[in-house]
């Protein structure tokens, strides 16, 4: 996510760090390298103007040419005019009132509304909402049976449309079956078409004025760039929608349709889509999202991951078996897999502050096939071998192997990975910082 982006940027602002005080004249090429950054990126013309003024007339002034640091003093006006050119503050999703509360989902053919839709009722489902999934797409082939399959995955309530009623039809009758299924909230996934036309808005118009939703989200493909900018424009202009939700973050290296869509449309992104699984949806902060880009991490979204992924339970249970040095190799599959739920590792490096940005990490690609190999070989061993990984001689590891369609070198090396943990956890449990110091080299 904008890595060729954040790339060019940091660039740009280590150069501005080597040349101590600035003058304005260093200012202002820093920023033209800095504006075709960002119109390389696939940023909306508009928006570069504006933001390049708004740093120029700060970054020239008292604040920075007084400062002790004045390049660092850049890098924080940069930050702060990104965060605002993204939005202000953490977007809501506005579900007051007597329920059930609609929330429409619009948008252009293959842009991921389906899915989209899935994710955002398990993300309310978790947050004490009861929602209620409703297929309106009577026109592409097994919209409907796609969202009723999700559904199921996340054991969401779904109402049982027919291609045979008409779009408008299936809201009213959704709309009275809501409450009898017990539920708060109805998440409406509306047809979308190759291109905008006037039939698709019309008929996106009548299910708005029957249902009164509370909100209307548009999905877009973050992957087109200027074009989801576009459709954003079209779309809002038509229904006046109240934000955006960007799908398939994870592939969009430019980062020009994050930075465009809230100047151009005035409508903020509330959720970004970051990969295919359920869970795979974030609120959108632009605060946070500006850190990002500027290679200074996102802790809390990181503190966040992990709270909820992490069980409050099983983190007692891991901490009473360290203490008593009962960490077996069963333990240590629960947290590869309590690990895996957080995301990629190069998705967790790229939250942490000063890790982003390191070269040293680039063309690195973090296999996540490692963990899922190191998952089956636990898996092949027997309970009394997790327990206790010493009785592990050499015809139990060639089984192993076997049975996990792994190699004698790969349990070998597994094992010795284990062994060099649990030697560092009781340097550390023991507080022998000098002998941690020399065992890991630092």
């Amino acid at each position: 996510m904008f890595e060729d982006l954040s790339q060019k940027l940091q660039d740009v602002f280590k150069k501005l760090k080597g040349h101590g005080k600035l003058k304005e004249g260093d200012i202002k090429a820093a920023l033209r390298e800095v504006r075709l950054t960002l119109l390389e990126a696939d940023v909306h013309f508009k928006v570069v103007k504006d933001f390049i003024e708004s740093v120029h007339s700060r970054a020239v002034g008292q604040e920075v040419m007084a400062s002790l640091t004045p390049a660092q003093q850049v890098i924080k006006i940069v930050h702060q005019e990104l965060a605002s050119l993204m939005g202000d503050g953490e977007p809501k999703i506005h579900l007051s009132g007597k329920p059930p509360a609609a929330i429409m989902l619009v948008g252009l053919h293959g842009c991921g509304k389906t899915t989209t839709a899935a994710k955002l009722a398990a993300y309310f489902r978790d947050r004490q909402r009861f929602p209620y999934l409703v297929s309106a797409d009577v026109y592409r082939p097994a919209a409907i049976q796609q969202l009723q399959l999700l559904a199921k995955e996340a054991g969401i309530e779904f109402y049982e449309s027919s291609p045979a009623q008409s779009p408008l039809e299936i809201c009213q009758r959704a709309g009275q079956m809501v409450m009898r299924a017990g539920c708060d909230l109805m998440l409406i996934d509306t047809a979308g078409r190759l291109h905008i036309d006037e039939p698709l808005m019309e008929e996106l118009q009548e299910i708005k004025g029957e249902l009164n939703p509370k909100e209307i989200l548009l999905v877009a493909d973050a992957m087109t760039g200027q074009d989801a900018v576009n459709i954003a424009k079209a779309f809002n202009d038509a229904l006046d929608i109240d934000g955006v939700i960007l799908t398939k973050m994870e592939g969009d290296a430019r980062g020009g349709a994050a930075l465009s869509i809230k100047g151009v449309t005035g409508k903020p992104i509330k959720f970004i889509g970051t990969g295919e699984k359920l869970d795979a949806l974030e609120v959108f902060h632009p605060e946070r999202m500006a850190s990002r880009i500027l290679g200074m991490g996102d802790i809390l979204s990181l503190i966040e991951k992990a709270q909820a992924t992490f069980d409050e339970q099983k983190a007692a249970e891991l901490e009473r078996k360290l203490k008593k040095e009962s960490f077996g190799l069963g333990d240590f599959r629960d947290q590869i897999r309590q690990i895996k739920k957080m995301g990629s590792i190069e998705s967790i490096l790229n939250m942490i502050p000063g890790i982003g940005g390191l070269k040293s990490l680039k063309g690195i690609r973090f296999q996540e096939r490692e963990l899922v190999k190191i998952e089956a070989i636990i898996n092949s061993m027997t309970p009394k071998e997790r327990r206790n990984h010493a009785i592990i001689n050499g015809s139990r590891r060639l089984r192993i192997a076997r049975g996990s369609g792994t190699t004698v070198q790969d349990v070998n090396r597994l094992l010795k990975q284990y062994t060099q943990m649990l030697k560092v956890m009781k340097k550390l449990r023991t507080g022998g910082t000098r002998e941690l110091y020399k065992m890991l080299r630092i």
